[in-house]
């Protein structure tokens, strides 16, 4: 099968289209056919080796959300069938025309491809952030970052909850931010006066979803580090802010927000779909962090 693999850390150009063994189905997994892979911020910084200790050995498939056709099943999985829709994390890289995994959930039939694939790391990621802050009604959440994946999903969830959500965004994303529910403030110097204009009663909870500095000014609008999440910022340790990096399965919760989409009571924004042969320029488009959306590809 193609996919798209890399032998050692590097930039865009270590990857590279290979023909590959195709992956089979063990114990607990399926396999899918892949029809669309999405690209996370995640999948640059472990291909320039900035987190090794998430590297998988080389060769590596990088990439973790797809949605595809299952077309085998492992054995003692129950509840799916060969020829079955799912979205999912893969635990073979999502960049393959084929990927195995192991915890996932139907597609609805509304639901278009792109944007299946592009679920269940904004969602899981959006969800556990909030259930941490304990998120609910009557709460002002600073949420930084709003108009990536994750924070536009994390916004419109938060406001579901009943709470109120001042989110960062560059001006050219005000109107999108303003459309999802948020109160959209310009990230950068004076954040902290902006914050308390649009919040005079005070923060409630800030999550952090972009990783640009901003915790420093998200302890001062809180007055100490208690309900402030992190999934970006590397200084969280020494700033004694939590740091959410990951979950357990999450298949079965994922199954309803994927109905949301499908039925339009919740949005996620694809910004591209490319060919999987366009890997690098995929990466390289995420990583600006000015896609607009997720990138996607297509084996």
């Amino acid at each position: 099968m193609k996919a798209i693999t890399y032998t050692e850390f590097g930039g865009p150009e270590v990857l590279r289209l290979d023909e590959v063994g195709e992956p089979q189905a063990g114990p607990g997994q399926v396999r899918l056919k892949v029809v669309a892979a999405a690209v996370n911020p995640l999948d640059h910084k472990i291909r320039n080796g900035w987190m090794p200790q998430l590297a998988p050995p080389f060769p590596v498939t990088p990439g973790l959300e797809a949605a595809g056709v299952v077309d085998q099943v492992g054995e003692g999985v129950t509840g799916v069938s060969v020829g079955d829709e799912v979205l999912t994390w893969t635990v073979t890289g999502a960049y393959a025309e084929y990927a195995l995994a192991t915890d996932f959930a139907p597609k609805p039939a509304g639901l278009d491809w792109d944007a299946a694939a592009a679920l269940p790391v904004a969602v899981e990621t959006s969800v556990r952030v909030l259930d941490t802050l304990k998120v609910g009604e009557g709460d002002m959440l600073l949420l930084l970052g709003a108009s990536g994946v994750v924070g536009a999903a994390a916004v419109q969830l938060a406001v579901a909850r009943g709470a109120t959500v001042v989110g960062t965004a560059s001006p050219a994303n005000h109107d999108y931010v303003r459309s999802l529910g948020a109160i959209p403030v310009a990230y950068g110097d004076g954040l902290a006066d902006r914050v308390r204009a649009a919040a005079p009663q005070g923060v409630d909870a800030v999550f952090d979803a972009a990783g640009q500095g901003d915790l420093p000014v998200s302890i001062e609008l809180r007055g100490g580090t208690d309900r402030i999440v992190t999934i970006a910022d590397p200084q969280a340790a020494e700033l004694g802010v939590t740091f959410s990096g990951g979950g357990g399965p999450f298949g079965d919760r994922l199954a309803e927000y994927a109905r949301l989409v499908a039925d339009g009571e919740l949005r996620v924004r694809v910004a591209q779909s490319l060919p999987l042969a366009e890997a690098a320029q995929a990466q390289e488009l995420s990583a600006t962090g000015h896609a607009q959306g997720k990138i996607v590809l297509r084996p």
